[in-house]
């Protein structure tokens, strides 16, 4: 083995169905009416706001997102329910969040000519994981019939390049030889799809990333030239669901329960944070940023990655530069840089360098430099 760790191969699973602005707009604003007839007395005492109209004109703006896989469409564009439903699974079928992630797996794996056997671990990061334990990522293992270990890990929106980087530590340790790293984001439980100003924000999504060692890649692999992780605390972002809710009864269902953010605090705090971090990280693996083929950013929102970019680039970005995937996946958390990279990376060229890089709740951050073999 060289302990040098490479991506060997990526997949992606993508749900049928597909929520547009426009529909979900027409349920929102339904809802809307239905609140404020409900609270007409109320709005009218001035003991109670009336709620306000979405439009697709508002999101796209906030965004740049027009539409996002969903898992469950109907019952969220309905009214009366405006969440995912599907019928419980029984303790001895696979998970939900397993089953896409397997499907993405196993498509990761096929890319790399690789089989369950020559796998040594499965990392499960990802941001909101169905149960506490037994770990999805034992699971996921189990499911694809691998013989070694697994387990979750959850740093939000940067689970993804935070699994990388762990993984990648892995080979460099002489641990492993071929790590899994699996992002199933079911994001549409965690949305509060009644409120205006986070309604449109989320879809759902898996993706893998298989990494291994030089020694056993396959020629069209993705050397790892250097990984970087940043953590720095703050409120901005937060979901405080949790199996000690249970303890204050009273408040388990109020809306800090689902995602919450104060989004103008964490663009301005946020996009400087990362930029920096990219240089700094650059300038330490002696790449000049300016000469990067292209950059897979995390997919939240539109303006924060044309100003990350333009400050890495030191110029507006074309969408070779900095393809997105947003408009039609929406903010899919720790799975979105890799949908993007694994989209738009096919035409790279030999030598060819370029980025990975998240960011998102805690705040944290990852980047991931990456060079295509020769």
């Amino acid at each position: 083995m060289t302990h040098r760790p490479v991506i060997s191969g990526t997949g992606l699973f993508t749900p049928e169905e597909s929520i547009t602005n426009e529909e979900l707009v027409a349920s929102f604003n339904a809802f809307v009416d239905r609140h404020n007839a409900e609270h007409a007395d109320a709005i009218a005492a001035g003991e109670a706001e009336a709620l306000t109209y979405s439009s697709v004109e508002f999101i796209e703006k906030a965004s740049g997102i027009k539409a996002r896989h969903v898992m469950s469409k109907a019952p969220i564009l309905a009214p009366d329910t405006m969440s995912p439903r599907w019928e419980e699974r029984p303790d001895g079928e696979l998970s939900i969040m397993a089953e896409i992630g397997v499907i993405a797996a196993r498509e990761a794996l096929a890319k790399a000519g690789r089989e369950a056997k020559d796998v040594d671990a499965v990392l499960c990061a990802a941001s909101n994981m169905q149960r506490a334990y037994p770990a999805m990522a034992i699971e996921i293992q189990q499911a694809l019939g691998i013989d070694g270990f697994g387990f979750d890990m959850n740093v939000a929106c940067s689970s993804a390049t935070f699994g990388i980087q762990t993984a990648a530590d892995y080979v460099r340790a002489g641990n492993a030889k071929s790590v899994l790293v699996v992002s199933p984001e079911i994001t549409s439980g965690h949305l509060n799809w009644r409120d205006r100003d986070s309604h449109f924000i989320f879809g759902d999504v898996a993706t893998a990333v298989l990494v291994e060692d030089a020694a056993i890649a396959p020629a069209a692999h993705w050397d790892i030239l250097g990984t970087k992780l940043k953590t720095v605390f703050s409120n901005n972002i937060r979901n405080n669901f949790g199996f000690l809710n249970r303890a204050t009864p009273e408040t388990a269902g109020t809306a800090d329960k689902l995602f919450v953010q104060e989004g103008r605090k964490v663009f301005k705090e946020v996009v400087p944070m990362v930029a920096q971090m990219i240089l700094d990280e650059a300038e330490r693996l002696q790449i000049d940023p300016k000469t990067l083929r292209r950059m897979w950013l995390h997919q939240a929102n539109s303006g924060m990655n044309r100003l990350i970019a333009q400050k890495v680039l030191g110029h507006e970005a074309s969408d070779d530069e900095s393809p997105t995937v947003l408009d039609t996946y929406g903010n899919t958390s720790s799975a979105g840089s890799i949908i993007a990279f694994h989209l738009h990376s096919e035409d790279m060229k030999a030598d060819d360098t370029g980025l990975i890089c998240s960011f998102g709740a805690g705040y944290s951050a990852g980047t991931v430099f990456v060079r295509k073999a020769a």
